[in-house]
């Protein structure tokens, strides 16, 4: 008999959410110090090197105009789960309870920009089937490994790998990791998509934790209201044809990168790249 209610007990606590194991709830601001270019004032036109990218992806990008997001069905296009936490947002976590057991059933996510909001589950439940709905956030669950909290999402609508056209599939699978370390936040992000890219993409980010005393501690929302601007006859998008991109040839001159460099993908991610960049460049002196 005790044996058999020791097993249940292990039944039951295997089965049960699993508690917090480090506190990130709270308010959290951005820290600027990586990636600088990637994210104050952001890549320009055509520059798309350090990414893995398909040439479907390369070619999405080189048709994308900027002009875009001032059409009227475009202008409030949220950026999506695998880039929003890489721009100028503020971030603020706060813990779900179960009502009786006052267990933690999932942590909830205010992401000012856009006002999005976004549940994490780490009740165990399992993700929807591929059918369901998706959305900008898509759906996510998380466990603990140690004092990392690990999100699994899904069910992502298409957006954006990066801002200046670099697309992202519905199909994407991102894997996040919430880490604290004393007022510090660090946040990676792992994210795979089978349709754009060929490798998965790795950022990282740190956030600084508001203490709600000083000048500027506040998480604003920022809605977005649609509005007529464009010159964009109706019905079309504004878009380049291929080799028509007059970005190509200005980035190369603004990065001295050759264009091959800027057109990213795998194989200029790596060392052998560089060195034979490096080559040349020397025979071209």
């Amino acid at each position: 008999m005790r044996r058999l209610l020791m097993l249940a007990l292990l039944i039951v606590s295997a089965a049960a959410p699993a508690a917090a194991q480090s506190d990130i709830t709270g308010e959290w601001a951005p820290l600027f110090h990586e990636d600088q270019p990637d994210r104050v004032p952001g890549i320009g036109p055509a520059d798309f090197a350090g990414l893995p990218l398909t040439d479907g992806a390369r070619q999405w990008a080189l048709s994308w105009d900027a002009s875009r997001v001032s059409v009227l069905e475009h202008q409030c296009q949220v950026h999506v789960l695998p880039y929003i936490l890489s721009g100028p947002t503020r971030l603020r976590i706060s813990a779900q309870q179960d009502g009786n057991t006052e267990r933690i059933v999932a942590f909830q996510q205010y992401i000012g920009l856009w006002g999005q909001q976004r549940t994490i589950w780490v009740d165990g439940r399992r993700h929807p089937p591929e059918i369901a709905p998706h959305s900008w956030m898509g759906f996510s669950t998380g466990v603990w490994e140690g004092n990392t909290l690990v999100v699994r999402t899904t069910h992502i609508k298409q957006g954006w790998v990066r801002r200046n056209g670099v697309p992202q599939s519905d199909e994407v699978v991102t894997t996040e990791r919430f880490t604290r370390h004393g007022d510090v936040l660090t946040y990676v992000i792992h994210i795979k998509d089978p349709i754009y890219l060929t490798e998965p993409l790795v950022r990282s980010r740190n956030f600084v934790r508001m203490s709600g005393l000083g000048e500027g501690n506040w998480i604003a929302a920022t809605p977005c209201e649609p509005a007529e601007e464009t010159t964009a006859p109706p019905h079309s998008v504004p878009n380049y044809l291929p080799g028509e991109n007059p970005f190509v040839a200005e980035a190369e001159r603004r990065t001295g990168l050759p264009a091959d460099a800027l057109a990213g993908g795998a194989e200029t991610l790596y060392p052998e790249y560089r060195r034979k960049l490096a080559e040349l460049r020397k025979g071209l002196k």
